[in-house]
């Protein structure tokens, strides 16, 4: 399935680099049956079981660029694996408190009374607050970063409750077994079909200017939804967000339809399983009102600013420094920060909250359960002419399921002229949910593919075939009325065709002699993410050693670091070796947004490369002073600056960086900024084919081969890929 961990950049290289790529290029590309339309380049990954390597080499057969599309190590690589990089986690601190949380053992009970008074007697506990003297600032929002500990009511097994500062881990633990909590247990919501239904149960008792806030679907305001039909359906206050997809005239699509195939698909709640759990460190400074905070996290600017609104406190007080990652996947956006920077404030000392493998679990953010009733109605010869959905996610105890998406996800990959979905956000008493993985895309294409495969089987049609039939293309409207410019999907179609894998299926159903007895089978699924877009700005220093640094405010979770490097090395015209990407904190670096949704490439990279232009074209302007040559005769070669045709005639890069940082220089230090704000959105599209075996008395499934076409643009660094 397309998510943000497989690095589907779809990206127009043309495009970006419009400099080094010409259109006679891209044709050519095109007609080698290696780039989709409007230059995505199609990449057959590796058989997980066979070992052969299908992955064409684009950049082999191109000298366009120098650096971008080059296979290159990651650059923190070596230090992961000697383990000498530092996360949040390790890091420590004269006077550091540790942080233990306070977790409700009921899905849903009222709180009587928090004694907090045993606790404090433990040896090294230093404070316990709950969400009455913890003062934040927005404690009665239905946000839970904003109000991370249960107020009045506990509203699943996991909810905080209270948080323990103790000296050492152990003390923190032992405090917060000693906090003692009354609970006046309440009727617990946990079906979410269930807790639609009128008179059902309230999954959280309402406050006054309460209910506004929880139905506003924040988690969906990237995607505008279109003006919906009133919808008729009795529900209960469960029902947090709605949103209704409809495309022409369903009476008649079902008249038409010659079959039709409905059925009903569940999918449970899915922890992002990231290594490093979630961790922060916070320190406040002398006087208390400035927060330096080390997190792990996927936005750094989107910590200060759910910080600074948690604890009403101005931007420029909190200061968020840049720190390694161990996997996230969606799920480290925001969740801790607040909770923990409000600790360190009210204590006035440095905090380290680190969760434990049963908090994370407990107290994370999983993706939702979904539960998805898709009926697709075609003709005899494969031509869909109706998709009806109801989709259900499951949010937890929060909103922000992102079901919106879910539904406009279902829409995105197959033409059909009549088409109603209609999308349910439902509050119970579980863990709140986040993203995981392109949110909402998985459970959505699953029910979906499922459901296009029986169909097929009915109709007794090649399922590829028909994805081929019904596959969008470019111009092709999607659910909600708007059309996507690039669609790779009709080309990951027809190299999976192509593939062995898939086009000799029928002469490789024998088990091997170990399997005897066993069914073999190969089937495949299509996958769509409509991608994101994000402001972002960069910038670009000449250092004195000839190198460059690159400053950006990315987190860097797939190698993005790496990505960026390349693309500063193509703009500049210099090695990637020579590029050091840096991102020190929020006071310094320039502005980007979060890491996710398959955007950090396609959103940073176009700043990058105008930063990475507008440094070269300083190194220029000074080059040309100092060897009296025009600028336009002047190259940047390795590591230094030559005149075009007269070699011999060059000053290095070191030497310029040299003249313009010392003291009486007359030259300008080299800083080359950049900005970009992409306004279209790339959509990415994959199909994967799996070969299985099953044991039809045990039902043990293998397994024996897979090939995933995958719909990456240009592939900036194929070994990220």
């Amino acid at each position: 399935m397309p998510s943000s961990r497989s690095i589907f950049r779809v990206h127009a290289i043309q495009r970006m680099f419009q400099r080094q790529t010409s259109e006679k290029d891209v044709r050519l590309l095109k007609t080698a049956g290696e780039v989709a339309q409007s230059g995505a380049q199609i990449d057959i990954c590796r058989s997980i079981t066979s070992g052969e390597f299908y992955m064409t080499q684009l950049v082999n057969k191109t000298t366009q660029h120098n650096t971008v599309g080059k296979r290159t190590r990651r650059q923190d690589g070596v230090d992961k694996v000697k383990g000498s990089t530092r996360y949040a986690g390790d890091i420590s601190m004269p006077g550091l408190l540790h942080a233990r949380l306070v977790l409700s053992p009921f899905a849903h009970a009222r709180i009587v009374k928090i004694d907090t008074a045993p606790a404090l007697e433990v040896p090294g506990v230093k404070a316990v607050y709950t969400s009455e003297t913890l003062g934040m600032a927005n404690s009665n929002s239905a946000s839970r970063s904003q109000a991370p500990l249960a107020r009045d009511e506990a509203l699943w097994c996991g909810h905080p409750v209270a948080i323990v500062l103790a000296e050492t881990e152990g003390a923190a633990a032992d405090g917060a077994a000693a906090v003692d909590v009354d609970y006046d247990p309440l009727p617990a919501v946990l079906d979410p079909v269930a807790a639609m239904q009128p008179g059902a149960p309230e999954a959280r008792t309402r406050k006054e200017g309460e209910v506004s806030e929880i139905a506003g679907g924040e988690a969906h305001a990237a995607v505008s939804k279109e003006e919906e039909e009133p919808d008729t359906e009795e529900l209960s206050d469960n029902v947090s967000d709605k949103a209704h997809f409809h495309l022409g005239n369903m009476e008649e699509g079902w008249r038409e339809a010659e079959v039709v195939i409905e059925r009903t698909y569940n999918t449970s709640f899915v922890h992002q399983s990231y290594i490093e759990p979630q961790s922060i460190i916070v320190a406040p400074n002398l006087s208390g009102q400035q927060l330096t905070i080390w997190p792990s996290s996927q936005g750094m600017f989107t910590v200060r600013s759910s910080v600074s609104e948690a604890l009403n406190l101005p931007e420029r007080q909190i200061r968020v420094e840049s720190v390694p990652i161990g996997g996230a996947f969606g799920g480290k956006f925001g969740l801790i920060e607040p909770l923990a920077a409000a600790a360190a404030y009210a204590a006035r000392k440095p905090v380290r909250l680190v969760y434990t493998r049963q908090e994370d679990l407990l107290a994370g953010n999983p993706a939702p359960r979904s539960i998805i009733t898709v009926k697709l109605g075609a003709k005899s010869d494969g031509t869909l002419v109706a998709m009806e959905a109801r989709v259900i996610f499951d949010t937890g105890a929060y909103p922000g399921s992102a079901v919106f998406l879910g539904g406009l996800m279902l829409g995105s990959m197959y033409r059909c002229p009549n088409i109603d979905f209609r999308c349910y956000e439902v509050l119970t008493n579980k863990v709140s949910v986040g993203a995981y993985r392109a949110p909402g895309s998985p459970q959505a294409c699953f029910a979906l593919e499922s459901t296009v495969d029986e169909l097929c089987q009915t109709l007794e049609l090649d399922p590829l075939a028909f994805r081929l039939k019904n596959g969008f293309k470019e111009g092709d409207p999607t659910v909600d009325h708007r059309t996507w410019s690039r669609i790779g999907l009709l080309e990951c179609l027809q190299k999976a065709q192509e593939h062995p894998l898939w086009a000799k299926r029928m002469e490789q159903k024998t088990a091997p002699g170990e399997l005897k007895g066993w069914k073999i089978g190969t089937g495949l699924a299509a996958g769509v993410w409509p991608g994101g877009t994000e402001p972002a700005a960069a910038a670009c220093r000449l250092e004195k050693d000839g190198t460059m640094t690159v400053i950006v405010g990315t987190v860097d979770l797939t190698g993005s670091d790496t990505s960026l490097a390349l693309i500063a090395a193509e703009g500049l015209g210099i090695s990637s070796s020579a590029v050091n990407v840096a991102h020190d904190n929020t006071d310094t670096m320039p502005y980007s947004g979060g890491t996710g949704g398959s955007k950090t490439t396609y959103s940073m990279g176009p700043a990058v490369l105008a930063a990475a232009q507008d440094a070269r074209n300083q190194i220029l302007s000074i080059a040309s002073e100092m060897l009296e040559a025009a600028v336009g005769d002047l190259d940047i070669e390795g590591n230094k600056v030559v005149v075009r045709g007269t070699p011999s005639k060059s000053v290095a890069l070191s030497e310029i960086a040299s003249a313009s940082m010392r003291f009486a220089g007359q030259y300008e230090p080299v800083y080359g900024r950049g900005r970009a704000a992409i306004k279209q959105i790339s959509p990415m599209f994959a199909v994967h084919v799996a070969k299985v075996a099953v044991d039809p008395e045990t039902g043990e499934v293998r397994v024996l081969d897979y090939v995933a076409v995958q719909d990456v643009g240009f592939a900036i660094n194929p070994a990220e890929v």
